[in-house]
């Protein structure tokens, strides 16, 4: 069963266009990081900090949840910092039927395409597959399928200033998990992401 398309919030909108198609980043060992460390903020000439970083993943995050149709579940994954840069996680509670992955792949890289992002790599991998895509801003995002065929997004900053991180403010659309780790494995059935595709 379809959805209605929903619009975007003005923010995440905004963000989205503003990121355009990739430079660098620092990226993470997940193969979603840029090629350079080179800071978002350093080309517009503003000094970007790790919250305003994880902000701008989580619109990001946002945005192309969004974008895939029909809805899937997620929850927050852990934040982590690095020594210049910080990741912001989702974890996709609906069950995502191995004949479906690749659909629910192409619908995120085809919004990537669309919103100015650049793809940097796709894994085809049949148990595995993934797609890392990078902006021109130096944020590097990925979705890719682990464990039990779950899929996970991830969104790395380029390097920026030290700052202390606040958890994300985005309410999940079904059980927040607080604290709790590892999440549990994907658990919600989809009619059309659980299904056999054809």
């Amino acid at each position: 069963m379809r959805r209605a398309k929903r619009a975007l919030p003005p923010v995440a909108v905004v963000l989205v266009l503003a990121l355009g198609v990739p430079l660098a980043g620092c990226g993470s060992e997940s193969g979603s990081r840029g090629e350079n460390a080179t800071s978002a903020g350093k080309e517009s000439g503003a000094t970007m900090d790790m919250q305003e970083a994880a902000e701008q993943s989580d619109a990001m995050l946002d945005a192309v949840l969004e974008g895939i149709d029909p809805d899937v579940q997620w929850a927050h994954g852990p934040t982590t910092t690095r020594a210049c840069g910080v990741t912001r996680r989702r974890t996709v509670m609906t069950v995502v039927s191995p004949e479906r992955r690749q659909t629910f792949l192409d619908r995120a890289e085809n919004f990537w395409l669309k919103n100015g992002y650049r793809i940097k790599a796709v894994n085809k991998d049949e148990k595995f597959p993934a797609v890392y895509a990078v902006t021109r801003s130096g944020f590097g995002v990925s979705v890719s399928f682990r464990g039990k065929g779950q899929a996970f997004l991830e969104a790395d900053s380029p390097c920026v200033k030290e700052s202390k991180v606040a958890a994300p403010t985005a309410e999940p659309n079904g059980p927040a998990y607080e604290d709790v780790y590892p999440l549990p494995r994907p658990n919600v059935r989809s009619d059309f992401w659980s299904g056999k595709g054809g």
